[in-house]
Order: C-alpha cells, then sequence, then structure tokens
C-alpha cells in the first residue's frame, strides 16, 4: 500500500513544482499539500473504504483547484493550464469514477460528479458519467431528463438529447414528465434552427446544400412527439400541460389549435378541460388596445369574465358533476379576490359568486369548503337571514360534518338565533362521537355566554360523562376553570373533589388546580401536596416533569426539603423506560443550578 501511495504522490510533483516555479504557491505551502494529500491517499488504499473519505479526498482537491484559480485572478497569472489544472481534474475524476463504481446506488454521488465536470469545463466527461449512471438506474426517469438536457444545453446537441428520451421512453413508456420535456426539446430545437436560418438570411449567405426542411422549422417532430404521448397517456391535465408549453413558442400556432381541437373532442367529459377552455377567455385580447380610464378597464374585464361564465354554463348543463361546480365556484371566488376600485365590478362579481353558490347548492354538487365562502360573503353584505338559511342548508346536506356544524353553529351564535341550543343537542347526535370535540368546546363557549349558571353546569356534568375520552377529559378541565371564575376558590376545589376519581383525567386538571391553589394569599402546602400525590397516581409511570415539579415544590419557602429524598426514591421505583434517565439527567442539572 506504501508503495502505490508513494507512487501517488510523485505523480504530483511536476504540478506541485510548477505551482511553486510560478508563484502560486509557496513552498511551505507545497509540503503542507504533500503532506495532507498523503494522508488522504492512505486512507483510499485501506482494505476497508469508507464513502466519507472519498468524498473528503474530492472536496480536498477540489478545494485547491478554487484556490489556485484565486491566486491567478489576485497575481493575472493565466498560463500552464495544461500543467497545473488539468492533472488535478483528471485526479478528481478518476477518484469520483472509483467512488461510483464502489457505491453505485448512490445517485448523490453520481450527480456530484456531473456538477464537478459541469463547473470545471469537462463537458467531455459529462457523457460518459451520464451514460454510466443510466446504465445502473434505468428506472430513474428524472436522470433520463437530466442527462437529455445537459446534451441539449452543454453540448448543443439536440440529436443525442433525441437519442436519449428515446431511450427513456422504452424504459417508460407512459410518464408524463418525460414526454414533457422531449416535446419542450423538439420545440427548442426547432426554435433555434428557425433563428439559425433567420441570421444566415439577414447575412444574405449562400446555403449551398444545406436546406432548412420547411417541417422540421413549422415542429413538426413536436408534432409528432405529440400524438406519440397522446396514444400512451389520455388525460386532459397532461394534454393541457403538453399545450401550455407550446403556447410559450410563437410559431407554433398550427400545433397549438390542433391540440385545443383534440383536448375538445376527447376530453370533453372532464372539468379540467372546461376549466381550461373559460380560463382561456380571460386572456384573450380585448376589443381595443390600451383602455384610459378605470371604468373603461373594468367594464373591459367584465366583458371577459362574462365569457368566461358562458364556457362554465356550458360545461355544467352537459357536465353537471361535483368538480365542474368546484371550478366554476373556484373561479368565481378567484376573480371577486382581486383588488377593485370601481364597485359596479365588485357587485357584480359578488352577486355571480352568489348565484353560482345557490345554483351548486340546490344542484347537491356544492362541496364542505364552499359554504365557509358563502357564509362569509352573505355576512360581509349584512344578510342575516339569507346566512341563517345557508347555514341551516348545509347542515341537511352535510349532516354528519364536524366542520360543517361548526361553521354553522359559529354563524348562529354570531346571529344571535334562539335555537342554538336545540341545533347543538342535534349536532351532537348526528356527528360521529369521536369527532365531537370541536362541537362540545363551541357548546361550552356558548353556555357560559349565553346561559344561566345551572344550566351551565348540567352541561358540564353530561360532557364529563361522555364515553369519549378526549370530550371528558377537556371537559373536566373548562368545568374546573370555570368554577374558579364563576365560584371563586372553594367551588373549584369542590368541583376537583367530585372529579379526581372519575377517569379518563388529563395531566392539565390537575396542574390547573395546582396552580389555583398557588394563586390564593396563603396556599396550603398539604393541599398542594394532595394535588400532586393525586396526579402521579395517574401519570407516576411516565411524567418524569411532574415527579421534578414535585421536588421543586418541597424545596420552596412553603415546603420541606426533607421530603425531597423520599420523593426522588419514589420516582427512580415508579417512572418506567426512558422517563428514569431523562428524569436522572434533569434532577442532576436541577440539583447544580443549570435547570
Amino acid at each position: 500500500m506504501a508503495e502505490i501511495v508513494q507512487h501517488r504522490i510523485e505523480e504530483r510533483i511536476p504540478e506541485l513544482e510548477q505551482l511553486e516555479r510560478v508563484g502560486l504557491f509557496t513552498k511551505k505551502e507545497v509540503k503542507s499539500i504533500i503532506k495532507r494529500a498523503t494522508a488522504l491517499e492512505y486512507k483510499l488504499h485501506r482494505l476497508i473504504v469508507n464513502k466519507d473519505d472519498f468524498i473528503a479526498y474530492i472536496q480536498y482537491e477540489i478545494n485547491v483547484l478554487e484556490l489556485i484559480k484565486k491566486r491567478r485572478a489576485h497575481i493575472h497569472y493565466q498560463f500552464k493550464r495544461e500543467e497545473i489544472e488539468f492533472p488535478v481534474i483528471h485526479r478528481i475524476n478518476s477518484v469520483f469514477r472509483r467512488a461510483t463504481k464502489k457505491w453505485k446506488d448512490d445517485v448523490q454521488l453520481w450527480l456530484s460528479h456531473v456538477a464537478f465536470c459541469k463547473k470545471w469545463a469537462t463537458k467531455g466527461q459529462i457523457s460518459k458519467v451520464f451514460s454510466s449512471m443510466l446504465a445502473i438506474h434505468p428506472d430513474k426517469p428524472a436522470l433520463w431528463i437530466l442527462a437529455a438536457k445537459s446534451e441539449l444545453e452543454d453540448r448543443n446537441s439536440s440529436e443525442s438529447a433525441r437519442h436519449l428520451f428515446l431511450r427513456a421512453l422504452r424504459f417508460h413508456p407512459k410518464d408524463k414528465k418525460v414526454y414533457l420535456e422531449y416535446f419542450r426539446m423538439e420545440l427548442l430545437h426547432c426554435e433555434k434552427l428557425r433563428k439559425q436560418k433567420e441570421e444566415l438570411e439577414k447575412a444574405e449567405m449562400d446555403l449551398g446544400e444545406y436546406e432548412f426542411s420547411p417541417e422540421i422549422l413549422s415542429g413538426k417532430l413536436a408534432e409528432v412527439v405529440y400524438r406519440d404521448a397522446t396514444g400512451k397517456v389520455k388525460e386532459a391535465e397532461f394534454v393541457i400541460s403538453l399545450l401550455n408549453i407550446a403556447a410559450i413558442f410563437d410559431f407554433t400556432k398550427e400545433l397549438q389549435d390542433l391540440i385545443l381541437q383534440d383536448l375538445q373532442t376527447n376530453y370533453a367529459a372532464d372539468s379540467l378541460t372546461w376549466n381550461f377552455m373559460a380560463k382561456r377567455e380571460l386572456e384573450a385580447a380585448g376589443a381595443g388596445g390600451e383602455l384610459p380610464t378605470a371604468k373603461g378597464r373594468a367594464s373591459d374585464i367584465n366583458r371577459r369574465e362574462e365569457r368566461c361564465c358562458q364556457v362554465y354554463e356550458e360545461g355544467v348543463k352537459s357536465l353537471n358533476t361535483e368538480p365542474m361546480w368546484s371550478s366554476y365556484v373556484t373561479f368565481c371566488l378567484e376573480r371577486l379576490k382581486r383588488k377593485t376600485n370601481v364597485e359596479e365590478l365588485k357587485e357584480k362579481r359578488q352577486q355571480r359568486l352568489l348565484g353560482v353558490l345557490q345554483r351548486a347548492h340546490d344542484s347537491s354538487m356544492l362541496k364542505e369548503c364552499y359554504y365557509k365562502n358563502w357564509l362569509q360573503v352573505l355576512l360581509s353584505t349584512g344578510d342575516a337571514e339569507g346566512a341563517a338559511s345557508v347555514a341551516m342548508a348545509a347542515t341537511q346536506r352535510h349532516s354528519r360534518s364536524v366542520s360543517v356544524w361548526s361553521l354553522s353553529l359559529q354563524t348562529m351564535m354570531q346571529l344571535g338565533s334562539g335555537d342554538v341550543g336545540r341545533l347543538f343537542q342535534e349536532a351532537l347526535s348526528l356527528v360521529n362521537p369521536k369527532e365531537s370535540l370541536p362541537l362540545w368546546q363551541l357548546q361550552v363557549q356558548w353556555s357560559v355566554a349565553n346561559q344561566s349558571p345551572e344550566e351551565t353546569e348540567n352541561l358540564f356534568t353530561r360532557g364529563q360523562l361522555s364515553a369519549v375520552a378526549a370530550v371528558s377529559m377537556e371537559i373536566k378541565e373548562n368545568y374546573l376553570d370555570w368554577s374558579y371564575s364563576t365560584g371563586g376558590y372553594k367551588k373549584a376545589r369542590k368541583t376537583f373533589t367530585s372529579l379526581q376519581e372519575n377517569r379518563p383525567l388529563s395531566k392539565a386538571f390537575f396542574t390547573r388546580m395546582i396552580e389555583i391553589e398557588k394563586e390564593q394569599e396563603t396556599p396550603k402546602m398539604n393541599s398542594l401536596r394532595d394535588y400532586y400525590e393525586r396526579a402521579l397516581q395517574e401519570f407516576g409511570t411516565s411524567d418524569d416533569d411532574l415527579w421534578l415539579q414535585y421536588i421543586q415544590e418541597e424545596l420552596g419557602p412553603r415546603g420541606q426539603p426533607e421530603n425531597c429524598g423520599k420523593i426522588h426514591w419514589r420516582a427512580m421505583k415508579f417512572l418506567e423506560g426512558e422517563s428514569v434517565e431523562r428524569f436522572t439527567c434533569r434532577h442532576t442539572l436541577f440539583q447544580t443550578g443549570r435547570l
């Protein structure tokens, strides 16, 4: 191994001598490089090699290259690159090859090699690296696309890029991303040829035997790709993506018309088609040029929006589905959210949205999420009666949805309806009890604000008996808080005593009672001990934080520090698993004053 390393170091001598001779590095720096390189070489020639050692070697060599580049710029010396940089670049490429041969599955390592080749102008190596990588990772479409783009952009080779895309399609015959990028590549190639022809014609040069094919210049190759792609992938979204790519180029009007015709013919039963066709009307040019007044511009925008709505109307007539109505509603919402100073336009957008929402609801095609937007618009316009009607209609349509009931009940509470209590009972009887916690929280909030203390207490009594643990625990916490806020310490203590044996209980229930005790003028240490002891009965096996708080309480001005040893002993006995280690660590930090 030592002989191999020595040979490698000797190979560096000519470049190091040049670095010192031309003044880029000092003699001391050259010695330092030899020392560091020797250590790195030894790591690469061990019996069991490590990937990190290869990465460290490569990074060190790249750092040397970067330093050489900076030193050249500093002393304005740009000669002898073949004798200085080229050997380093060759060595890095060699180490990359060894690493990728050893760790073939590491895609990031391959891509790092590609990035190095691009940066240090070894573009001839890029094709070889991609070729080796794709032989091992043909199952990754993104790598095929990356390789083809590299051929097109870095090597300016459309033919090689096309060849790679065709190979990629053999492995991934229905991959949408590959087809999209292949389609884009053909259009870019066509654009490049058109520019070349234009420049040659401007220069009035004789083209000789070289002729530009009219079919290729008009994008026929891209059309072939389009037909193949749509034959394999039959999705409206995919066809729209191809059309959007074609629209980037100014010479593809015929191709765009073809794609548009296919979209309307083959995918008329897809809401995405109607949505796309409608939004095209919005982007279409207006009647005139720039309109001078805000009112004139608003009138033009309104006309475009009306044209969009006409397309949507045709869509919902021929395709009465939830996705179709959702597209229509989403469009109306987006237009309403756009800022305008023209009140007339704003009112038209609002009326249009309300009309579409109502019709979608009547057709039983309105999604849950849109009822919130509907109610917000109605409340903002002051239509309380309409908002109440929509809130009730929403709960009838989606009677088992907690989110719809929450929204409708909040609306009725905001409007001050007298039926809220009955509606809460109806909601809790219809929704899944396991999901009913938000409704209980809302009912508690409403009852505290609007009902008598007796009615609120009855609600808490019912809630804490719930079979759903999350509801029962939350209600008990709220009950304790409410008792303290309405009846003071005595009522809170009475509530705590009555509930402390009714499982399930949460840690927050106990910690809140401890906080209430501490808020009194003269907190009773015996009461605090009772609360801690009761909490530890429930959570003593897993909650190390509770034991630590108990110890801190005893060390406080009201406690008895001599009890801390017993509490610590009990904690070590009761805690299980990782909690023991966590408690020991935190207790030690607390004793040393670091916690």
